[in-house]
């Protein structure tokens, strides 16, 4: 289990930028460190009510990210093609990493298995990583949702703290 304190698994996935049904380039964690703090907020399914709900409220709160160099990714095991077109429909002004093949969700141990009783997908969960690649935040959802403004605030405070 990835705990705050421990350092980030590195890993290469797809990356939809959302500009296009086919804008996908390869995205290496590793490569991204160095430039501020990291978000990977890991969501079970694109196009479901919650998920929407959580990516919007990021998307609300951009600006506040970005005062602090932060940069905010999504994580899915969505394919990138459709991770692209829910972009677009919902306006998202930050990129998704696609984890089709589920090897980032078992190397931060959220699983979710049995979504709807049959898949296997993310479990709503976030990181906030420090410039290196210490884990400094670590949140993974347990009962309901919570209320999605109120925990982007609490997730851009410890991205100031990771700072």
């Amino acid at each position: 289990m990835v705990r705050a304190g421990d350092p980030a698994p590195d890993f290469t996935v797809p990356k939809a930028g959302g500009e296009a049904y086919n804008d996908l380039e390869a995205f290496t964690l590793s490569d991204a460190l160095g430039d501020g703090p990291i978000v990977l907020a890991f969501f079970p399914a694109a196009f479901t009510s919650g998920c929407t709900a959580e990516m919007c409220a990021f998307r609300d709160s951009m600006d506040a990210f970005e005062e602090l160099d932060a940069q905010v990714y999504g994580v899915s095991v969505d394919l990138p093609f459709a991770q692209n077109v829910w972009i677009d429909d919902h306006e998202l002004s930050f990129p998704m990493l696609s984890d089709w093949d589920h090897e980032v969700i078992h190397a931060y141990d959220v699983v979710l298995e049995d979504m709807y009783g049959s898949i296997e997908v993310a479990q709503r969960s976030v990181f906030v990583l420090d410039a290196e690649g210490t884990v400094t935040y670590r949140w993974v959802r347990e009962g309901e949702n919570p209320d999605f403004e109120a925990f982007v605030e609490e997730v851009r405070e410890a991205v100031a703290a990771a700072r």
